[in-house]
């Protein structure tokens, strides 16, 4: 996959209204799974209670929270090639240790290390004033003076296009969309340096991707196009970006010195692999995931603390339970997804020749709120199974089945090539509040959606690794 789309499948966030919910009252999958398996999955009605129970009223309740904070309070952010995460990768394997998981690797791979140094925006004109901004992963820097130009405000890609190349020339364009979802906003942050740049413009500004902001910007990765001149690129918050807009509207001349400094580097880091190994067939994996790296700013709380640690949660919990299922339950805290999927690509790389092993993959992403239910791609059978087990799930209103073909970020490395998973479906209505900022921390986590999420994730991948067919291709 080349980088491009990498960056972009990185920053796809399902979310409620960009995919189709299964119609339940369909016939169709009662047509195709057949009586004799809507049974089976059913029969697993006192198992999934057990580990409700377990979580939510029992000896795990809290824990995940407990086992989080203590991670982002002891280690905060975690950025790629950085040894803030390499510390926190001993930490977790040392913490499945202690809960008597020994089936553990990690896998090195190369994965880049960029670091921002200052970064600063004073507008001069028509006005003075400082406004808050970061950084863009991968950005360039600018001169140590930085760079002085007017402003031109671009509301999309076909502006920018319908804007002769001299009205750009020597400018800082600033994108300036308004969010409506994630994957229709996001281009801007991911793409619109290069576009910028096309067209002579010396850097590029986006109004930060998000549909709130307390003066808060937002960081994401972009990324460059072969042939196109590299400039800094950078996030602004909502309110800059839309006073900036409301003089440029009036006809006044914008004019701002931005400062950028960074470095970029190639280091090592690992993934790593936790094993329940399943007691008939365990060469046949049930894979949960999330990524352990964060971006530079916030704890890296939501994004992705609570989903690594609702993945890292599911071995342990049927470990305390015995619950053995017949496949393999592997549990991956991928590394380096923020800057590009580095993680999952080379796990896909080294694991080429098992990949017809892989009977589901999962992951979660997209928060860890209130868990409503899967988001999830495969054939019909495979997705109408999926919908019968979430059925199990009403009594804690998490019984969704959301149909994507890209259900997640680092898995869509794998979905995309037919096999079939699933991602995590929240009530993720603040989700892009705090995403990719400093506001990512434990203030937005609660006890009460880790352990809902922990238990609906944990009996979800022991009923796809314990029934008695594969997940359909």
């Amino acid at each position: 996959m080349n980088f491009n789309l990498i960056v972009f499948v990185t920053l796809f966030i399902v979310v409620a209204n960009e995919a189709k919910v299964l119609n339940e009252k369909s016939n169709t999958c009662q047509d195709l799974l057949g009586d004799e398996l809507i049974e089976e999955i059913w029969a697993y009605e006192n198992v999934k209670d057990k580990i409700l129970n377990y979580v939510m009223g029992g000896d795990f309740k809290g824990k995940t929270y407990d086992e989080l904070a203590k991670f982002v309070d002891t280690f905060g952010a975690r950025p790629s090639g950085t040894s803030e995460l390499e510390k926190s990768i001993d930490y977790m394997i040392d913490l499945t240790r202690k809960e008597g998981l020994n089936d553990i690797v990690t896998e090195e791979l190369e994965v880049p290390h960029w670091e921002r140094g200052v970064e600063t925006l004073t507008m001069f004109e028509p006005r003075k004033k400082k406004m808050e901004i970061l950084g863009l992963g991968k950005s360039v820097k600018t001169p140590p003076n930085g760079l002085t130009a007017e402003v031109v405000v671009i509301s999309n890609f076909t502006h920018l296009e319908d804007t002769s190349d001299e009205e750009i020339k020597g400018k800082i364009v600033l994108y300036v969309p308004i969010f409506t979802t994630y994957s229709d906003t996001v281009i801007y942050r991911s793409q619109g340096a290069a576009k910028a740049s096309a067209k002579g413009a010396v850097a590029s500004l986006v109004r930060s991707i998000a549909p709130f902001s307390i003066n808060s910007p937002h960081a994401g990765s972009q990324t460059y196009n072969d042939g196109v001149e590299p400039i800094p690129a950078a996030a602004i918050t909502l309110e800059d970006a839309d006073m900036i807009t409301r003089l440029y509207n009036r006809g006044e001349k914008v004019k701002v010195n931005l400062i950028m400094d960074s470095t970029l580097e190639t280091t090592v880091s690992r993934n790593t692999l936790i094993d329940l190994k399943g007691h008939k067939d365990p060469e046949k994996l049930v894979i949960v995931s999330g990524h352990i790296d964060s971006w530079d700013v916030g704890q890296g709380a939501m994004d992705d603390g609570g989903g690594m640690f609702v993945s890292w949660a599911v071995p342990v919990i049927l470990r305390r339970l015995n619950l053995t299922p017949k496949r393999t339950i592997r549990t991956i805290f991928w590394t380096a997804e923020e800057l590009g999927l580095y993680g999952a690509q080379a796990y896909k790389k080294a694991h080429e020749s098992e990949s017809h092993n892989i009977n589901y993959i999962m992951e979660s992403d997209e928060g860890t709120f209130a868990p409503l239910g899967l988001v999830a791609n495969g054939n019909s059978k495979t997705r109408c199974i999926v919908a019968e087990v979430l059925k199990l799930f009403q009594s804690i209103n998490a019984s969704t089945l959301v149909e994507s073909d890209s259900p997640g970020s680092d898995i869509s490395v794998f979905t995309g090539n037919g096999i079939p998973g699933a991602s995590l479906y929240n009530d993720n209505a603040k989700y892009f509040w705090f995403h990719h900022t400093e506001g990512d921390t434990m203030n937005v986590e609660t006890p009460e959606n880790l352990d809902l999420g922990t238990a609906l994730w944990t009996a979800v991948a022991y009923i796809i690794a314990d029934l008695s067919i594969d997940m359909p291709r």
